[in-house]
């Protein structure tokens, strides 16, 4: 019905696939409004972006739908970053 309405894989990131809000979003140019693009995301390095965006999603939910976290599968990975992140807040 609707084909090419999505591009390949992209639905596995949209926010809830995997149980978690989407990772924070940032368009060009490289600073707007005083805010600046992280520097990873301009890096080229695709698996340092991939943990980046990893990250951002499990610090959107946390703060944003905190009960959603106990329902998400968390690699071991995942978990220990949120506890380092909870630690420096």
């Amino acid at each position: 019905m609707w084909t090419g309405v999505l591009s390949e894989g992209s639905n596995k990131s949209e926010s809830f696939s995997d149980g978690l809000l989407e990772y924070s979003q940032y368009t060009k140019p490289e600073v707007f409004e005083g805010m600046k693009v992280p520097e990873v995301l301009i890096s080229g390095h695709h698996k340092n972006i991939d943990i980046w965006r990893r990250q951002s999603s499990l610090e959107n939910t946390y703060n944003k739908r905190p009960e959603l976290l106990k329902k998400a599968k968390l690699s071991e990975e995942d978990k220990k970053y949120l506890e380092k992140f909870l630690r420096s807040e």
